[in-house]
């Protein structure tokens, strides 16, 4: 180094220590330039820039420095203490790390010491917990850091602070701290990363299920975990205590234990750390170290079939060590309970350990907190199972079974025994859990459980009382046998065995059962405590004395007095008494036999016998309500309906066979006839299952089907029954009714007769025949078939007439049935078989003419109907009132059906009142109110009545109207037919806001409502929304409620939009045709509306059906005529003329040309010489017409002479005297020669400069001008409006003919080109226009542009309805390269009839064959 550079580093060292960092910068600069390398130089300046706040030019010097010499300390604390200035702590942290590396170099231990006591500071305000973890391991002996560290002297603990690096140093001489410190970071850390991992990866597509995860990620980390070797060097550690040594110890045990259970059963390792996890849980059982934890692991990893066998001395031990456990809780419970002896062998002491509350309440509280363990499962099922509760005890060990399944899962160790004792527990309880019931999944686990143990005297007595109770004797007694030889001394099931091996030898031979039983009982007697066990000893003693018959009868007798004597409530006792005392006492004595079965009955509901005997008793007294409880309470005592698994549950109930299937088949008869159908459908289906033959139960179940609505079921399981009785009429009666309820008519008139065959007066099959052909009218009426609806009516009324005449005692149902028939026969105006229809009227006129009441007294006398007069719908009416009038006289003792009869009546007469003249109905309108009146009065809730009342006054007492509907709702707030019908209140009343809430709320409950529909679209007429209007009514006309004015306002809305001259030329035929047949179906309903008829003329006229058009239109002029006879309405009058100028331009059509000139005539004779708008229309088309059909029949003076009495009619009026000069032109073409055509072209000229934007006239002229190939004519006409702007050329060309003009000019003169160019400029200035763009696409498509016109019509595919669709489908076969036969079959599919369809389809396969 030069003098020069050591002057200015002086310089510098000085100016930095006078804190003067300008004069340092200046000093250390100028070495640098001198000596770049220079490392002073660099730690002085990076020195002097940090001081000057020049951070960033002062860590690069510092940088520099360290490069040139890392080992030199300076820098290093330079940049150091640079990067704690600004905070930088990462940084800093790995500087610290750096310089304790070079201080450690140089055996500097203190210096060290400082810098990584600095280090822990920093990281532990500023750092991570990974990052704290890590710079506590330089403490430990494995760190690079320890050999420097460890020659620290030791600490002085009474002088703290006689040095500085103080907790360095008793962390090095005492690392036990540091140990602790890094177990709890790391738990900490493994913890928080096991965490986020798991709520991270959950959320992923194909995660495995939650326990496999946590599984997943634990072994991630667990082998990979640092906590063993901390756990071990803790345990090793010299200066660890007791109590932490216990505490490490117990963590590492669960740290094993869960890394054990997450290891895959293939992997090697989970051997292993399963062995080591053994040695470590077994040496603190051994030794008796309080963890719990491990002797929970210890107590569920032993394989033993008791709880006992876990050994009495441990159990007692857990005890001692935890005494606040739960888990000591319940065995200090579970030994209470069973008094168990423990200790030593010698031992004889029974020790009862002291619990709050009863053992059985102290296991179950405290099993409700060890849900998953083994021990708590097992000990919970034996004391349920021990206390006879075996549902409860099912349950547990089932749950105990799924645990054993998990462990053996997670631990690869099988738990052979422990599943022994939960099948042992689950057969047991399944053999004794209402018996046979449950015995086929009992048997699955006495197998399983006699295969692993062949001697289990627990499989073979479940096995042998399975046998039992299917009445195997003799397999049964071989295995209570072999039961009692493995049990010789045992006085509980050792004596159980024999007496069952006795009860089954007794069933097979009477004699030596008997012996055997007397020497169970000689055992028995002695035994104290058993008297239950003695009385059914002797009980079946006495069973065997009885079998035996004769005089052995009455030592049976005796023997059932003994049993009771031994236990007064032994249930079987009594019902073998009630027997004797019934069919063998000498006299029989039904009292003291009825008292027996009461009492057996009342101490066990399972004895069947009493109870049937008793229920038949009951029924034999008529006490039904008693037969009702006895068998609830013995369907009760065999499990109910779902065996005691659950009840009501339909899944377990489906499993069982009914023990007492008489129970359930009365049980179902009386909820059948509380209307209680689901639980009798049940209960009936379940006695079904008993016997499937039993023809009383099928007919009861198709009952109880048919009124809960489910006519399919009820139609199988009564043709079951009809199967099995073929002769029982009430079944084919009862399929007669579900088929009527179920709309199948014609069957259920087949049904009903093939009864009346053979018992032709039975009144109740009468009356459901004629209500059947009451329903088969209205569906047909409903389905346009009005002359068989007719029919049916009066088949009706005549069946209903023979039930009256054969049994009087049904009149009231049958006078109901009758004025049905006659009010719904008067809907139909016209009757086909009037003789037919008058004959039945007649008929009832006969019978009630004079049973006139005072209801109907000064109203109108129903009187026989004259034979020359027309029957119509008004005679049928009256005869209706009259019937719903006499209705009421015949039952008049019927309170319940008084309130409908009046209200009937009230509904007919309304009706009747519709159809008078209304200065006649005064009387009748205050009778129809007091009817209806005195109906709410009995029944104010009836929603019907209040609608009736609210009908009745529509129109003349609007508020009261009003109240009657707003009560109709209070009553039921989702009618929908009130608020349907305030609504139309509403809107008749003009208040248009409350009506649309009110067809809202109509629609919102039910959506199918058609009059809600028809409703809204009357208010869209009011506001003048045509277009929402006929959209509306289209959706209700598609409903299936019956409303002909609907159909009629439908389709007057259709001809109207479709007569609109400024409508865009669209294909109109498929509204057409829906028009059509909808007014098909309003002239069948309606056959006299002339109106109708008239619009229906018009519609068949634009569909090309002519000859149809006429005959309608004609009929609607016979219908004028005769109105105009009778009234002379000038209203009528303007209709028939209209109806006439229209069947004349029809007959034009039809080439007619005298009948249509006659109509014409006619017209004009009719019309008035007045101004009026509508006449002068009239009269021009009259006029024209004429000349017209004067033309067609070569009459031309005439024609020409009509022709201008036609226009001097127009006179003025543009619009008339356009269309009259257009049409008369046209005519004069016609003509075919020059004169008249030159005069057409000047006629059209003058038109045409008189009114330039008549679009027709223009139109005409440019047609001419193409025919006679005229360019200058074509351009005179279109010129002017082609030089109109776009917007308003469009506004007086809406159907935008004159593009198609020029387009069929330019190809007639074999311009394709011109042509093209003329539509696709026509597509530019209208894009949207679809119609267009077909053209263009045929356009291209004739010049063989396939290409082309394929994108053409692509963005047409893209949003095409189905209408589009059919006119779009046929040009994209033929446009398309590649589908396009698939696209033609798709266009016949949608529209079969077109022929150009097919034609494309031929085309398209014929190009795909070449």
């Amino acid at each position: 180094m030069s003098s020069f550079a050591k002057s200015k580093l002086k310089a510098a060292r000085d100016a930095i220590g006078k804190k003067k960092y300008e004069q340092a910068r200046e000093a250390a600069a100028q070495v640098l330039e001198y000596e770049p390398d220079n490392y002073t130089a660099h730690v002085f300046l990076g020195l002097a820039l940090l001081e000057l706040g020049q951070h960033e030019k002062s860590e690069q010097l510092y940088r520099k420095a360290i490069e040139l010499k890392d080992d030199q300390i300076l820098a290093w604390q330079g940049i150091a203490k640079l990067y704690e200035k600004t905070e930088r702590w990462n940084n800093l942290a790995d500087t610290l790390e750096h310089m304790m590396q070079i201080f450690a170099e140089n055996d500097d231990a203190t210096k060290c010491a400082e810098t990584l006591q600095k280090l822990m500071d920093i990281l532990r305000q500023h750092g991570t917990r990974r990052e704290v973890i890590q710079a506590l391991y330089f403490h430990l002996p494995d760190s690079s850091l320890y050999p420097v560290l460890s020659t620290l002297p030791p600490p002085d603990a009474t002088n703290p602070t006689s040095t500085s690096i103080f907790p360095t140093q008793s962390a090095i001489h005492n690392s036990l701290a540091v140990y602790e410190e890094l177990v709890s970071l790391t738990e900490r850390e493994e913890e928080m990363f096991f965490k986020s991992e798991f709520d991270k990866r959950r959320t992923r597509l194909g995660a495995p299920k939650p326990e496999q995860l946590k599984k997943d990620i634990g072994i991630e980390i667990w082998h990979s975990s640092k906590l063993p070797a901390l756990y071990n060097d803790i345990l090793n550690h010299p200066s660890t205590s007791d109590e932490l040594r216990r505490a490490t110890e117990s963590k590492l045990i669960r740290y094993k234990h869960q890394l054990f259970l997450a290891l895959p059963s293939t992997d090697p390792e989970k051997r292993q750390v399963g062995m080591q996890l053994d040695e470590m849980v077994h040496g603190i059982v051994t030794i008796g170290i309080p963890d719990e934890f491990a002797w929970c692991i210890w107590f569920e990893g032993k394989d033993y079939d008791t709880v006992e066998g876990l050994g009495l001395a441990y159990l007692k031990q857990f005890i001692e060590l935890f005494p606040t456990s739960t888990l000591a809780l319940m065995l200090t419970g579970y030994l209470t309970y069973n008094k168990a002896a423990y200790g030593d062998e010698e031992s004889t002491e029974e020790l009862t350990f002291a619990v709050d509350s009863d053992p059985y309440g102290t296991i179950l509280d405290a099993f409700s907190a060890l849900p998953d363990s083994l021990l708590a499962n097992m000990i919970t099922a034996r004391v349920h199972l021990q206390e006879l509760e075996y549902t409860d005890a099912i349950k547990v060990a089932e749950s105990g079974l799924e645990l054993v399944r998990r462990y053996e899962s997670n631990t690869a160790r099988e738990l052979q025994e422990v599943r022994k004792a939960f099948h042992i527990i689950l057969a047991t309880s399944f053999v004794h859990l209402f018996p046979p019931k449950h015995h086929p999944r009992a048997l699955y686990f006495l197998n399983d459980v006699l295969k692993q143990d062949p001697t289990n005297v627990d499989g073979l007595m479940g096995k042998g009382y399975v046998f039992r109770y299917a009445e195997k004797w003799e397999e049964a007694e071989v295995l209570f046998a072999q039961a009692a030889e493995q049990l010789p001394d045992d006085i509980d099931k050792g004596v159980e065995a024999k007496e069952e091996s006795a009860w089954c030898l007794s069933r097979m031979h009477a004699d030596a059962g008997v012996d055997a039983l007397k020497e169970v009982f000689e055992t028995l007697k002695d035994i104290e405590d058993r008297d239950t066990d003695k009385a059914r000893c002797l009980w079946r003693i006495g069973r065997c004395y009885w079998d035996l018959g004769g005089e052995s009868r009455e030592e049976a007798f005796k023997y059932f007095i003994t049993s009771l004597k031994h236990n007064r409530e032994y249930a079987p006792a009594y019902t073998s008494l009630g027997v004797y005392y019934s069919e063998h006492a000498s006299p029989p004595d039904p009292t003291r036999a009825s008292k027996c079965f009461q009492k057996a009955f009342e101490l066990d509901a399972r004895e069947s016998e009493a109870a049937r005997r008793l229920a038949e008793g009951f029924a034999d007294e008529r006490e039904w309500d008693l037969v009702e409880v006895v068998a609830r309470r013995t369907i009760d005592g065999e499990g109910g309906m779902g065996a005691g698994m659950g009840e009501g549950d339909g899944a377990a109930s489906g499993k069982y066979l009914p023990t007492n299937a008489w129970a359930w088949k009365a049980l179902g008869v009386v909820e059948l006839i509380r209307r209680n159908y689901a639980e009798s459908i049940k209960v009936f289906q379940v006695a079904l299952r008993a016997d499937v033959d039993d023809q009383l139960s099928w007919l009861r179940l198709g009952e109880a089907y048919s009124k809960a609505g489910r006519h399919a079921a009820a139609l199988r399981a009564l043709g079951r029954a009809h199967e099995l009785q073929p002769d029982d009429w009430m079944c084919t009666y009862f399929i007669g009714e579900v088929q009527r309820q179920a709309g199948r008519l014609a069957e259920a008139l087949t049904s009903f007769q093939s009864i009346l065959d053979v018992r032709p007066t039975e009144a109740g099959v009468l009356l459901s025949v004629a209500q059947t052909y009451l329903d088969l009218a209205r569906h047909e009426r409903f389905a346009g078939f009005v002359t068989r609806a007719e029919q049916s009516f009066i088949s009706c009324v005549n069946v209903v007439l023979v039930a009256i005449r054969e049994s009087p005692g049904h009149r009231g149902v049958a006078w109901k049935i009758a004025a049905d028939a006659l009010f719904e026969l008067s809907i139909i105006t016209v009757f086909t078989d009037e003789n037919n229809v008058r004959a039945t009227v007649t008929v009832v006129c006969e019978i009630i003419q004079d049973q006139s009441s005072a209801r109907l007294a000064g109203l109108f006398k129903f009187t026989t109907l004259p034979p020359d007069n027309q029957v119509t719908g008004l005679n049928a009416l009256e005869a209706a009132v009259a019937a719903y009038d006499y209705r009421i006289t015949v039952g008049s003792s019927d309170e319940t059906a008084l309130p409908s009869s009046l209200y009937d009546l009230a509904v007919a007469l309304h009706e009747w009142i519709l159809k008078q003249p209304s200065g006649t109905i005064g009387k009748v309108l205050e009778a129809t109110n007091s009817l209806l009146v005195q109906a709410l009065q009995i029944e104010p809730g009836n929603v019907r009545f209040w609608v009736a009342l609210g009908d009745l006054h529509f129109a003349r007492k609007p508020k009261l109207s009003q109240h009657a509907y707003i009560k109709a709702i209070e009553v039921d707030t989702k009618n929908v037919v009130a608020w349907t019908k305030i609504g139309l209140l509403y809107l008749y009343h003009n208040d248009i806001e409350l009506a649309t809430q009110a067809f809202t709320k109509a629609q919102t409950l039910d959506p199918d409502h058609t009059l809600a529909w028809i409703g809204q679209a009357l208010i869209a007429i009011t506001n003048g929304h045509e277009a929402d209007a006929r959209t509306l009514l289209e959706h209700a006309v598609s409903m299936t409620a019956d409303v002909p004015m609907a159909d009629l306002q439908f389709a007057l809305r259709v001809l109207v939009t479709v007569n609109d001259s400024n409508t865009v030329r669209a294909p109109n035929t498929d509204r057409l045709l829906t028009a059509f047949f909808v007014l098909g179906r309003y002239s069948q309903r309606c056959p006299t509306d002339a109106c109708g008829l008239h619009i229906f003329g018009l519609i068949c006229e634009h569909l090309g059906k002519l000859e149809q058009g006429v005959e309608y239109i004609g009929r609607a002029i016979t219908l004028l005529e005769a109105a105009y006879e009778e009234e002379e309405d000038p209203i009528v009058e303007r209709q028939f003329v209209i109806a006439h100028t229209n069947i004349a331009r029809l007959r034009l059509g039809l080439q007619d040309y005298e009948g249509s000139l006659a109509s014409f005539e006619n017209a004009l004779g009719l019309l008035p010489e007045d101004a009026e708008r509508e006449s002068q229309i009239l009269r021009v088309q009259a006029q024209y017409g004429s000349g017209l059909a004067s033309f067609k029949m070569g009459d031309l003076q005439a024609a020409m002479a009509a022709f201008q009495a036609a226009l001097e009619s127009a006179a003025d009026d543009r619009v008339l005297r356009g269309q009259v000069t257009v049409l008369l032109a046209q005519t004069m073409w016609a003509i075919e020669t020059p004169e008249f055509r030159e005069s057409a072209k000047g006629l059209l000229l003058d038109c045409i400069t008189s009114d330039p934007e008549n679009l027709m006239a223009i139109n005409t002229l440019a047609g001419m001008g193409i025919l006679t190939e005229d360019d200058g004519l074509v351009d005179a006409a279109l010129s002017e409006i082609l030089s109109l702007p776009v917007e308003q050329r469009l506004e007086l060309d809406p159907r935008r003919d004159v593009t198609y003009l020029l387009v069929q000019h330019y190809l007639g003169l074999g311009d394709s080109d011109k042509a093209i160019k003329i539509a696709q400029k026509a597509l530019h200035v209208e894009p949207s226009n679809l119609q267009i763009r077909r053209e263009v696409a045929s356009l291209l498509l004739m010049q063989g542009e396939r290409d082309a016109a394929s994108a053409i019509l692509a963005s047409v595919a893209l949003n095409q309805n189905i209408a589009e669709a059919k006119t779009t489908l046929a040009l994209s076969a033929l446009a398309q390269s590649i589908q396009s036969q698939r696209s033609a079959q798709k266009a016949i599919m949608l529209e079969p009839g077109q022929l150009r369809n097919w034609q494309t389809l031929a085309y398209v396969r014929a190009q795909e064959s070449l």
